[in-house]
């Protein structure tokens, strides 16, 4: 990968986390939190269409029926 062996990208990997070791718990964290997030907003899309539905349903016009003709 890229001309490097093991040994190389476990230097570098060391390297890069003894600089950014300190911030890693930090990012980690907001990357979690964004995960959460998203997964959120997506079943809160997932949701939308069958909530309408329902409450079309419930307010005595179904969607789903077609007119008699």
């Amino acid at each position: 990968m890229f001309g490097l062996n093991t040994t190389e990208l476990l230097i570098i990997l060391v390297v890069l986390l003894l600089l950014f070791g300190a911030r890693l718990p930090n990012v980690m964290r907001s990357l979690g939190k964004s995960v959460t997030e998203f997964k959120k907003g997506m079943n809160e899309i997932d949701e939308a269409p069958s909530a309408a539905v329902k409450k079309d349903n419930k307010n005595g016009n179904p969607s789903d029926t077609t007119p008699a003709g």
